[in-house]
């Protein structure tokens, strides 16, 4: 029997504005087990990226339960049980690659070689090795997210929650990326949670699709990847892969007429 590391039960968040509530989730209900890879996809405003925020205690939920390996968000924050990364790099220009990734190491009071051993493996994890000395700015944009998502793996938490960090790549970039991250995922076993607005992406991507509607953010549908678990890029022609995303497309349209 598989572990349930995310458990979200009638979840839902409102938020106060001065032109009254804002209804960002409602009646969210979902388990992500471990070692799932579970994508989100939904039009802009859903409530992808806020139910991500909640998972990492940066939002707080207004109604339902929401469990993190069977504890709060805000103590499975504090048990440092998730790593993120942002849309963007979000890489400072002062600090060189192993200086970026070396930073939660420094934060959590890890002893330099313990930081150095843990900087050179996760480095080594997204095919970076040898570039510790350089700055962001001398790296591509697709190699800046590489040094991210290292720097989200060096203290070796077990989920990794990753809000559309390929958005704004070029298609040949991020199907490089999207190939490595499935290789990356099958080598650290991960659990990890997605944020995506690329059909095809999600469905090469992912052991589990979660379909959303427009705000109130609801789920409509969670689609069980048929996938083989190695998927090379020519699977996306596959019959296979071209009927799970019409299932997606038409979730998605499905969502949009319940909100009309």
């Amino acid at each position: 029997m598989r572990l349930s590391v995310i458990e979200a039960s009638d979840l839902g968040l409102t938020f106060q504005t001065n032109d009254g509530p804002v209804h960002a989730l409602s009646k969210i209900g979902l388990t992500v087990e471990k070692g799932d890879f579970v994508s989100f996809i939904g039009p802009s405003g859903c409530g992808k990226t806020t139910f991500l925020r909640c998972i990492a205690a940066l939002e707080t939920p207004t109604e339902g339960t929401l469990t993190v390996n069977g504890m709060t968000a805000d103590e499975a924050r504090r048990n440092r049980a998730y790593g993120y990364v942002f849309q963007a790099a979000g890489l400072y220009p002062w600090r060189t690659i192993a200086g970026n990734v070396r930073l939660p190491l420094e934060i959590m009071g890890y002893s330099k070689a313990e930081m150095s051993e843990r900087v050179k493996r996760v480095l080594d994890l997204v095919d970076l090795a040898g570039f510790e000395k350089k700055y962001p700015w001398q790296l591509s944009g697709g190699m800046q997210q590489r040094a991210s998502i290292a720097r989200a793996l060096a203290f070796d938490a077990d989920i990794l929650l990753m809000d559309e960090p390929f958005g704004a790549l070029d298609e040949i970039v991020r199907d490089h990326l999207n190939e490595q991250l499935l290789k990356l995922w099958d080598r650290t076993e991960k659990t990890i949670a997605f944020v995506t607005h690329s059909i095809p992406e999600a469905v090469y991507l992912s052991t589990r699709i979660v379909v959303m509607s427009p705000r109130p953010g609801r789920i409509t549908d969670v689609i069980e990847s048929p996938l083989p678990k190695e998927r090379p890029l020519d699977i996306r022609d596959s019959t296979e892969f071209l009927e799970v995303a019409h299932r997606v497309r038409e979730g998605l349209r499905a969502g949009h007429a319940y909100d009309e």
